[in-house]
């Protein structure tokens, strides 16, 4: 329908049906208050020769929609970070694998051996001799996926806060982007409870446990942020699920109103002070029974 006489209008009515643009936004903006005879509508404006032409052209600019919208769902900045992390972890993962190759290759032609991505940098800015040529291009190849990798996460750490500006200052941008890849987008993450945020990452390990095979796992990838991981190994449970659930709440923030909460970055402080407190309590208590004092 044209969204300016939804009533007497016909969906193409006044639109060059060559014109897959305004074709495709009366699919996908117009609307109508009562049906009819659209059919009738179409041949009537001369927009189609009969009903079986409509329904042709009917077909082809619901299609023409349906390849927009999904060009625009993709192009969005969410979708662009999940492309981006997993891109950037690709790199890196396969730069460590052929450095490996390198570090067993290069000790065969070089002085002196070494491993990892620093000794194939190193390799990589020799001038080779013709039986190194080989060696040294893959060490210039670990180089190049290294550098590619570093700028992935750099171009990461500008957008995240864009896309996700709450996310991103609790869990860091390339945290916030990995939990937005592994639930398939920001609007998915946001739908997700904060128990199932907690092991996002760790799939293998939850199916294990239930399989009967394995303990619940108590975290997935939030396990990397500093909030779970430099406390006391009794305590990370609870500080998994006070970060995993200030990180649903983050999630919900951006997707539905992307409004900033700075809130919740001193919520989450807090209650990880207070989680951590309590080990440390302990341990200051034993310490003192121990002394007798």
């Amino acid at each position: 329908m044209d969204g300016t006489a939804p009533s007497a209008a016909g969906w193409f009515e006044g639109i060059d049906r060559d014109d897959e643009a305004a074709v495709t936004e009366a699919i996908r903006d117009g609307t109508a208050e009562a049906t009819a005879d659209w059919p009738a509508r179409a041949v009537q404006s001369a927009f189609a020769d009969d009903a079986a032409d409509y329904y042709d052209a009917l077909h082809a600019a619901t299609m023409a929609a349906t390849r927009a919208a999904i060009a625009e769902a993709e192009s969005a900045g969410d979708r662009q970070l999940v492309h981006a992390v997993r891109a950037m972890d690709d790199c890196e993962r396969v730069a460590n694998e052929l450095a490996e190759r390198v570090a067993e290759w290069g000790s065969t032609v070089a002085d002196e051996s070494g491993t990892g991505i620093t000794f194939a940098r190193e390799l990589a800015e020799r001038d080779p001799e013709p039986d190194e040529r080989r060696v040294v291009e893959l060490a210039r190849r670990v180089r190049d996926l290294d550098d590619e990798a570093a700028d992935l996460r750099a171009s990461i750490e500008r957008t995240a806060p864009e896309v996700a500006p709450n996310l991103a200052a609790l869990a860091g941008p390339v945290l916030a982007a990995r939990l937005i890849a592994l639930a398939g987008g920001l609007e998915t993450l946001a739908r997700k409870p904060s128990g199932t945020l907690q092991v996002l990452g760790a799939e293998e390990a939850l199916f294990a446990h239930l399989r009967g095979r394995a303990p619940s796992p108590k975290h997935g990838v939030i396990y990397t942020h500093e909030a779970v991981r430099n406390t006391h190994p009794d305590d990370r449970g609870s500080a998994a699920r006070a970060l995993a659930g200030k990180l649903t709440i983050a999630a919900r923030a951006d997707h539905y109103t992307g409004e900033r909460r700075p809130v919740l970055d001193e919520q989450l402080r807090e209650r990880i002070a207070t989680i951590r407190a309590r080990t440390e309590g302990e341990a200051t208590g034993a310490a003192t029974d121990g002394d007798g004092t």
